[in-house]
């Protein structure tokens, strides 16, 4: 599992990057990494299970395919949920000031690699 660790930290250690979750499709954290403050990380990672499998029933009956990313902006920062193959989804808590376009694109190219090693 050091691969599927040292993926997470390198999320993790991204500019404006708080806090970073493995979660399970049924809402367990599988790894985590925390820089910043997150007081609930049991919490976030099975709402962000709940978030994801909605955003995929959309996804479908939009005719839109698969879900793969999905970025909530909130008063004090932002929420990305991202894909991790088919057992999983990346969860980044992403402070307020932070623009996180090469995030998404470092999200998307490491996805294969997440997917691999669970």
């Amino acid at each position: 599992m050091a691969g599927l660790r040292n993926l997470i930290e390198g999320v993790a250690h991204r500019p404006g990057v708080i806090a970073v979750a493995l979660v399970s499709t049924d809402g367990l954290v599988i790894d985590r990494v925390v820089t910043g403050s997150l007081d609930d990380h049991e919490e976030v990672a099975a709402l962000s299970a709940t978030v994801a499998a909605q955003a995929a029933s959309l996804g479908l009956s939009a005719g839109r395919g698969s879900f793969q990313t999905g970025v909530m902006e909130y008063q004090h920062g932002m929420v990305i949920v991202s894909r991790a193959g088919d057992e999983g989804f990346l969860v980044v808590l992403v402070d307020p000031e932070h623009n996180v376009g090469e995030l998404l694109y470092h999200l998307r190219q490491h996805e294969p690699a997440l997917a691999a090693l669970l």
